[in-house]
């Protein structure tokens, strides 16, 4: 497995991203790996690997970048309030910007497959970001997964319960239990935008599953719907990005 730290350009700075990808072989369908609010960690890295391994060209972008250079970030009050202030820099907008340069940067490698269709997998914050990318990038993206996804239904024009009409791929969500970024009232709600619309999607609610259920390590690991939602994340691209 390659593992690479990079430096993408953006009209709005250095983007630090991390790159995965098999060894030997590809081009690979490039999947894009969002982060969650506590940012890029060793148990994200590894997960974006884990992806990676099984024959997908991975960016995980370290998505704060327009606030401060890369770094990890502890568990201290401190960090928590300066975490919470860098996520208000990161919309649905911006990562329109990001992607793009992310896509112009793969284009230079080999092992990507510019040319097809791309995936993308969210968490917490990130779960209405790559809404945003199958809304507004329809032809490109085919398929997306949002696990504990936050914010996911607002009042905002921008709402990702909203535009559901623009999507022509395939979504899933893992729905934590008992989350108040993401309520079984909200799930309601995206369940009839997205039936009504036709859209081929899953809602997934893990029962006694809270926020933050995937990552290993955290306080909130869930082992059984952490390793739902890879079967389910899999599944999903094996189908949409051309996987044997």
């Amino acid at each position: 497995m390659i593992e690479r730290q990079i430096e993408i350009k953006t009209p709005d700075g250095s983007m630090t991203t991390f790159e995965f990808h098999p060894e030997e072989g590809g081009p690979y369908p490039i999947v894009l790996y969002l982060m969650d609010a506590p940012s890029i960690r060793p148990t994200l890295k590894d997960m974006a690997s884990r992806l990676a391994s099984a024959g997908y060209y991975v960016l995980l972008p370290f998505l704060y970048y327009r606030n401060t250079p890369y770094r990890e970030f502890g568990l201290s009050d401190e960090d928590m309030h300066v975490r919470r202030e860098y996520m208000m820099a990161v919309n649905r907008d911006r990562i329109m910007i990001d992607t793009q340069a992310m896509l112009e940067y793969a284009r230079g490698n080999d092992k990507a497959d510019s040319t097809g269709q791309i995936g993308a997998v969210g968490f917490c914050m990130s779960g209405p970001l790559v809404m945003g990318l199958l809304q507004r990038m329809p032809e490109k993206v085919a398929a997306v997964a949002s696990i504990h996804g936050a914010w996911l239904v607002s009042d905002q024009d921008d709402s990702p319960h909203k535009e559901i009409d623009q999507i022509k791929g395939e979504v899933y969500f893992g729905w934590a239990d008992n989350d108040p970024t993401a309520t079984r009232e909200e799930l309601e709600i995206m369940d009839k935008a997205l039936a009504d619309q036709g859209i081929n999607y899953r809602i997934e609610f893990m029962e006694g599953a809270l926020h933050g259920f995937a990552p290993p390590g955290g306080e909130r690991y869930h082992r059984g719907a952490s390793e739902k939602h890879w079967e389910r994340v899999h599944d999903l691209f094996r189908r949409n990005l051309n996987q044997s």
